[in-house]
């Protein structure tokens, strides 16, 4: 399936055999796992779980364009015109995602909501930096706790101390977030309700990839 369309970016909610979350992919992968027949899509219709194959879904395409149109994501192939599906179910797959929600510098930028810890004002991604509240000079850690946003300027001005030797104050005190920042983004937008369906409290922790 050779597809041309931005939809391939978007997320799908992964489940395995047991309908417990495991992950969050993107488009293309979903549609490699699909196309292997190795996963089925998981839909929420009037309340109630239905299961698709791929070719099934890709039926529906022409329906779903006409009455729900705005609720989905889209990839266009040479053949055919179809719908991002928001959840798929790995079969024979049991394991359960690791513990704990990823330190890197996607999850410090969603946590921080892409806000500059210092002025508070917010940035693209390409003018933020990850700055040490205690500096590594200083025996600062790379942890939840010690690293934050920071536009390039309050970065500058900070240099190597600590908030209160720049006379800078942060806007919040960094914690570690109990659940997956970009995930809680994600359950923002309606294309994602049908999500909350399957993350409770105890698979809150899946990894983006």
């Amino acid at each position: 399936m050779t597809a041309v369309a931005s939809g391939l970016d978007a997320k799908v909610l992964v489940l395995n055999r047991m309908y417990a979350v495991i992950r969050v992919v993107d488009a293309r992968r979903a549609f490699s796992l699909l196309a292997k027949q190795v996963a089925e899509i998981i839909a929420i219709e009037n309340g109630a779980y239905r299961n698709y194959d791929l070719a099934t879904w890709a039926d529906l395409g022409a329906l779903q364009q006409q009455f729900e149109r705005e609720e989905h994501d889209w990839v266009r192939t040479t053949r055919v015109v179809i719908a991002v599906p928001k959840i798929i179910r790995v079969l024979g797959y049991d394991r359960l995602p690791r513990e704990g929600v990823k330190l890197n510098r996607r999850n410090i930028y969603a946590r921080d909501a892409s806000r500059c810890q210092y002025c508070g004002r917010a940035f693209s991604t390409r003018e933020l930096t990850l700055d040490h509240v205690i500096p590594r000079v200083q025996g600062g850690e790379n942890s939840w706790t010690n690293l934050v946003c920071a536009c390039v300027r309050c970065n500058a001005r900070k240099g190597g101390r600590t908030p209160s030797q720049a006379g800078m104050k942060l806007v919040r005190t960094p914690r570690q977030p109990k659940r997956n920042p970009a995930i809680t983004i994600r359950l923002g937008s309606p294309r994602y309700q049908s999500w909350k369906a399957f993350l409770d409290e105890a698979y809150w922790t899946v990894e983006l990839s």
